[in-house]
């Protein structure tokens, strides 16, 4: 599969604003895709990925930026990670309610994927063009 932004998140961004990268809480979670078939059309919210499948989720994305289209952010350590081997990041908007909160972006072909945590930390190092582009 490929990095793919979910059609929800598109059409937040294309027409009720109801999502804004620079201004609101974007989190990370790595997933096990053992446990966890995208759906682009239909997934939502964080609620459409199982617990089980979220093996560490990492604390709100840092100096955000938007420039022509494309969303970057500070480089994201996951803490003492352990558990199943991890094959995508899923980025979402956090409301602190997994029932509301957005899902934006699929990634499973970036360097360093897939990986086996270990119990330490993973860094997540974003590509030089930015995370991704509307």
């Amino acid at each position: 599969m490929a990095n793919q932004i979910y059609g929800t998140a598109r059409e937040l961004y294309l027409t009720s604003g109801g999502l804004n990268w620079t201004s609101d809480t974007i989190k990370a979670v790595l997933v096990d895709t053992g446990a966890y078939t995208p759906d682009f059309v239909l997934d939502d919210f964080l609620a459409d990925i199982a617990a089980g499948a979220r093996i560490a989720t990492s604390a709100a994305l840092s100096s955000k930026t938007v420039t022509g289209g494309v969303a970057d952010a500070a480089d994201v350590v996951f803490t003492a990670v352990s558990g199943v081997s991890v094959e995508a990041i899923v980025l979402y908007k956090d409301t602190g309610l997994d029932t509301t909160s957005n899902l934006i972006a699929y990634i499973d072909t970036a360097t360093g994927l897939p990986v086996t945590p270990s119990g330490g930390d993973i860094t997540i190092t974003w590509d030089a063009a930015g995370i991704f582009r509307l």
